[in-house]
């Protein structure tokens, strides 16, 4: 991945380093149906949620706007989910002036790595999202890093569209944390109306489109293999 900032430059060099130990082994980092999932606990022990938006509402369109490291596996991920329609990478928590990857990965922006995720809330509720957000595609309890990358651009958060997604987000967290769901306390943030910023465009379906990337590979093939497994009934080929 391109970048002049070191958040950047480590992904860079995890790449490069697992392109001279070849994909084969890359594939111990893989997890095998056995291994917890990517967030460090099995994903199908996660509970669902209590507090979740009626699936009959009238609307067939909805938004949520999550981050929770690299924009190229959560993108991935989702657009692998059973009724959402769209999922665009891109930055949310600061600036337009600031809304490129160079400069938000310098980790100064506010701008977080994030996914404009569009669904049809008749196929998939917004808390049956949240599930597969903190199930497989990220670690809630890790603060301002996802696995090898560091940095606030990297920082867990709910950007919610609405007073219901933000009844239904911090209801949730509520819920995990008092069933011990993980070893630590969540530090995913809920924030409500920030601005989201489309990436550029060699970021956008970069895992579908670079699906042998020794960085996909390691870190976002294992998301989508806990999807397959974890959640049957919401994933899509």
């Amino acid at each position: 991945m391109n970048g002049k900032s070191g958040a950047g430059r480590r992904r860079v060099v995890l790449a490069s380093w697992l392109a001279v130990i070849g994909l084969a082994g890359a594939a111990f980092l893989v997890r095998s149906p056995a291994m917890p999932s990517a967030s460090g606990t099995a994903a199908s022990a996660l509970p669902a949620p209590t507090v979740d938006e009626p699936t009959a509402g009238g609307r067939k369109t909805e938004t949520v706007v999550l981050a929770g490291g690299c924009f190229w596996g959560v993108q991935g991920v989702f657009q692998h989910v059973k009724g959402v329609t769209a999922a665009t990478s891109g930055y949310a928590g600061g600036d337009k002036s600031t809304a490129d990857y160079d400069t938000v990965s310098t980790g100064t922006t506010k701008h977080a790595e994030s996914v404009r995720i569009t669904y049809d809330p008749t196929q998939v509720t917004f808390g049956q999202l949240l599930r597969v957000f903190f199930g497989v595609v990220e670690d809630p309890t890790e603060l301002n890093y996802q696995g090898p990358d560091i940095g606030p651009q990297y920082r867990s958060v709910i950007f919610t569209q609405d007073d219901n997604q933000q009844k239904v987000a911090n209801a949730y967290i509520a819920q995990l944390n008092a069933a011990g769901a993980f070893p630590a306390p969540i530090v995913t943030t809920v924030t409500p109306g920030a601005q989201f910023f489309p990436a550029e465009a060699y970021h956008q379906n970069f895992f579908d489109l670079h699906p042998n990337n020794p960085y996909i590979v390691a870190n976002d093939l294992p998301k989508l293999g806990a999807l397959r497994s974890d959640f049957p009934d919401l994933y899509r080929p």
